[in-house]
């Protein structure tokens, strides 16, 4: 008999997530902890009408919220920021690559992170280009 594997859960994404979150130096970690960390399967509709996405399997992750340096003039009934990683689309992703599924979650929500900290797509994506 052959065992069928499973793709990893919704929870085991989480916990790999919490886990990147946790090896964060200390400054970032104080600033993550009033962040929302969600795994979903794919974005809800609205994300697909407001990012104009053709595909679900279009956004890896997203961070909902003002970055750190709007913070102090929240307005009333403002949403709790939020890291959003898609579970679906990371998959496919990493069943397409050879980098290990840790490292596709912390790509994504390290790329979100740096959202929460102000920074733009372009900007992530020259960090992430610079030499080491």
């Amino acid at each position: 008999m052959i065992a069928q594997l499973r793709p990893p859960s919704l929870d085991q994404i989480d916990a790999l997530a919490q886990a990147v979150v946790e090896r964060l130096p200390p400054l970032f970690r104080d600033h993550l902890r009033s962040v929302l960390l969600r795994v979903e399967d794919f974005p809800d509709d609205e994300v697909m009408r407001v990012m104009e996405l053709e595909s679900p399997f279009d956004i890896l992750g997203l961070y909902s919220g003002r970055h750190v340096g709007m913070k102090g003039d929240e307005p009333t009934g403002a949403l709790p920021d939020t890291i959003y990683l898609y579970r679906r689309p990371i998959l496919d992703a990493w069943a397409e690559s050879t980098d290990s599924l840790e490292d596709w979650v912390t790509h994504v929500l390290i790329h979100e992170v740096g959202h929460h900290f102000g920074l733009s797509d372009d900007d992530i994506e020259a960090i992430e280009a610079a030499p080491e």
